[in-house]
């Protein structure tokens, strides 16, 4: 428990805070659905438009949709989705002023760069894998297309492809926090990361060419590079934390 608490909290002192936390969360939320969808339903952003953009190149027609819910289902799904970003920065807030009395001074001090830091490497990862990743993906798999064989892309299927593509990268880039936070916990030294520096080199290679398959090396040269630049991201900023920590664990703070 911090120092700067004099008396701490009653145990239903607390479920009430959480209690209005929670509702006000949840009314954040609501908003940001609400709103989100409006825009979608009335056209003012046109999400289907907007995620097709690395297939129209490659097709022959347009999207098809074999279920007459089938696009009110994406526009729902799409709205969930822009409204927990919406309402993130107020998610964020009521759960910083929830737990920011039981940290010590360094604590808080760590925790708003390590939220900003994770949703920019977060938005990154996925603008990576939208406008490069996927458009050379599609074309790999478009390319098995032929006079005989045509391929006849469903919506749904494809939206659930892109969303998942781009969540897959934006979990990636989130390495770099997660060694962070591991180091600070003691359970990560960055010698230990040090030593292991071609072995990560080979698995970043591994996982390039199974996320963009293909024989196109430039492909694969061209996401194994920021793949290994995250792994040694992460090494500067373990060596960072982990000197921070032997310093306060010296001067006694922990």
């Amino acid at each position: 428990m911090s120092s700067s608490n004099s008396v701490e909290m009653p145990f239903l002192d607390h479920l009430e805070e959480l209690r209005w936390r929670l509702f006000k969360s949840a009314v954040a939320i609501a908003i940001g659905v609400g709103v989100s969808f409006a825009l979608l339903y009335t056209k003012q952003v046109d999400i289907i438009a907007f995620l097709s953009q690395p297939i129209q190149p490659y097709l022959k027609q347009p999207l098809m949709v074999t279920h007459v819910s089938d696009l009110f289902d994406i526009v729902m799904d799409a709205s969930i989705t822009l409204g927990l970003i919406a309402a993130s920065p107020v998610l964020a807030w009521q759960l910083w002023g929830f737990l920011s009395p039981a940290l010590y001074g360094h604590e808080k001090k760590a925790v708003i760069p390590a939220l900003i830091g994770a949703a920019v490497l977060f938005l990154a990862g996925m603008a990576l894998s939208f406008f490069y990743v996927l458009p050379v993906t599609l074309g790999f798999f478009m390319s098995f297309q032929s006079g005989s064989v045509q391929i006849m892309q469903t919506v749904d299927q494809y939206v659930s492809f892109v969303i998942s593509m781009c969540l897959a990268f934006g979990a990636i880039f989130e390495l770099p926090i997660v060694i962070a936070l591991l180091s600070a916990m003691g359970i990560v030294q960055p010698q230990y990361l040090s030593k292991f520096r071609r072995h990560a080199f080979l698995g970043c290679i591994v996982a390039a060419a199974l996320i963009t398959p293909g024989s196109d090396p430039t492909s694969l040269i061209a996401l194994t590079i920021p793949l290994y630049l995250l792994y040694e991201v992460s090494i500067t900023v373990s060596k960072f934390i982990s000197r921070r920590r032997e310093r306060r664990i010296a001067a006694g703070d922990e």
